[in-house]
């Protein structure tokens, strides 16, 4: 019987931390999740660094800021970087990543990203890697690994999140039959767009039957869209959360329920018509805003369960991660272990507040195309500029769904100082040399 914790990562695409039961969606029925949520850690005000696939991934696994792992979309990771499974391996646990990982620069153009093969020296150093570079169309996935005689590049049957969740499924089993730890991660695509997921979960969501959120403004090509698009997007996030089931009951069966943990996330949000925006690289907070919640039946942790405000980033996963088995975090990484607040080994420490980015911009339709850089606080505020530029300022306290911008309010001049001097702190300590408005 292992001896050592174990951790899994679980996450999607574009899946957005209020699109959850537990996080109030009325369009959403997620039972496995949330009883994740309410026997775990929920840390409810999570957020990811950068909302957009390349530089968020890049974040999670180094630990390290967008500007110092992969800036842009379609970026290659330096493969010199160290990685999570670096640290992990080193410890003495089997590393495994199964699923979408887009850090190998692929440009995407007459090519499928899917059929590009990510050379094993660019796969981050996992012990097992079964994966491909991106993919947006979950009915015909491909995954590849191996080296040598060994390699492989297959179609995946069926349903991508299905069909990867049953390899990963197998990989529990297989590790429940050995005397070392382990460290798994299942990466899949949905719920990001095109929002399409089985039958079974499409037909319980109709355009028609969506409520949408307060801030989608009442403009009728908007609606029109961001009902459509939502029908499908609940489906994904149901067709996850019953894999995510899947996942449990096979850890159950494979005695390793006791002694591992699972973490929940996603990489970014999705706009979904909020502001009239759609899909990422907003600061708003369905764009920033992620799933992030730290569970599993480990007897040393049981029964201590909240729902806390820290101001935990994505850049926080990997050293948090570590901490949880007790291993120590290395310099390299930028971000802060955030264990404690699941171990009860000590008080919280870390920063009062998260650094949110879009390094470069990407050229996606109905978003922000222009660089711009964040701060928000652990009290509830948020701040962003432009180059040169104030740009938006919200109290999330009274002011959630982002409805009264602050930022050119004479009346709010001190405050937006303030957080602007918070940002400069937080860009000083990542080596982000962007340039800032003049107060």
């Amino acid at each position: 019987m292992q001896t050592r914790d174990n951790i899994i990562w679980i996450f999607g695409d574009q899946h957005r931390a209020q699109a959850l039961g537990c996080a109030g969606d009325p369009n959403i029925h997620t039972p496995n999740i949330d009883r994740l949520a309410s026997e775990g850690l929920w840390l409810k005000n999570a957020v990811c660094n950068t909302p957009l696939c390349t530089p968020s991934r890049g974040g999670l696994i180094t630990g390290r800021h967008a500007v110092n792992a992969a800036p842009a979309h379609q970026d290659l990771l330096d493969p010199n970087l160290p990685t999570i499974a670096d640290h992990f391996k080193s410890a003495g646990w089997h590393t495994a990543w199964f699923g979408k990982w887009h850090l190998d620069g692929f440009k995407e153009g007459s090519t499928r990203a899917s059929h590009h093969i990510t050379p094993p020296e660019r796969r981050g150093r996992f012990d097992t890697w079964v994966g491909y570079e991106n993919n947006n169309s979950q009915w015909d996935s491909w995954v590849h690994g191996g080296e040598g005689d060994s390699a492989f590049h297959r179609r995946l049957p069926g349903y991508e999140t299905d069909a990867l969740t049953d390899l990963f499924i197998q990989h529990i089993r297989e590790q429940g039959e050995s005397e070392s730890p382990f460290f798994a991660v299942l990466s899949v695509q949905p719920p990001h767009d095109p929002y399409v997921a089985p039958e079974e979960f499409m037909g319980r969501h109709t355009p028609g039957g969506i409520e949408l959120s307060a801030n989608v403004p009442s403009v009728e090509r908007v609606q029109e869209r961001a009902s459509r698009e939502y029908a499908g997007y609940a489906a994904m996030v149901e067709n996850l959360d019953w894999n995510v089931g899947r996942i449990r009951a096979a850890l159950e069966e494979a005695g390793l329920s006791h002694n591992t943990h699972i973490i929940f996330f996603s990489d970014h949000g999705d706009m979904l018509g909020s502001h009239g925006m759609f899909r990422k690289t907003t600061p708003h907070e369905e764009s920033i805003r992620v799933p992030m919640i730290i569970g599993g039946h480990v007897p040393l942790y049981e029964h201590r369960t909240a729902a806390l405000d820290c101001p935990f980033s994505l850049v926080d996963l990997a050293p948090t991660s570590l901490g949880l088995c007790g291993i120590e975090v290395p310099e390299g990484m930028e971000g802060n272990d955030w264990s404690c607040l699941r171990r009860h080994n000590g008080d919280p420490t870390g920063p009062d507040a998260a650094l949110i980015s879009l390094p470069a911009p990407t050229g996606h339709g109905d978003s922000i195309d222009r660089p711009w850089r964040g701060v928000v606080t652990a009290d509830g505020w948020k701040y962003a500029a432009l180059e040169g530029q104030p740009w938006l300022l919200f109290n999330l306290n009274e002011d959630p769904y982002e409805q009264v911008n602050l930022a050119l309010n004479p009346g709010f001049k001190e405050k937006r100082a303030e957080l602007q001097a918070r940002l400069k702190e937080l860009l000083d300590d990542a080596g982000d040399d962007f340039s800032l408005p003049e107060n």
